[in-house]
């Protein structure tokens, strides 16, 4: 166990060490939570990209999507059995 000290602004900085035993490098994103007895519980945090989509992606994928005349026929022909 090693001590730290908690900065004037809340900020703390967590020894090498610790960093390389919990597999957490650079400006990893963390989680922190704090349990009923007073501990403080940080985890990596699973940052994912998100993508916002235009008006002409959008189309492309309902257009992707798209039935054929040959797959319509197969749906119409299974729902009338």
């Amino acid at each position: 166990m090693q001590l730290v000290k908690l900065g004037k602004k809340g900020q703390l900085s967590l020894p090498k060490a610790i960093l390389q035993q919990a597999g957490i490098s650079g400006e990893t994103p963390l989680l922190v939570d704090a349990t009923d007895d007073g501990a403080i519980v940080l985890r990596p945090a699973g940052v994912y990209p998100i993508e916002i989509y235009s008006d002409e992606r959008i189309a492309a994928f309902l257009d992707e999507d798209r039935m054929t005349a040959e797959q319509m026929a197969l749906l119409d022909s299974a729902l009338k059995k």
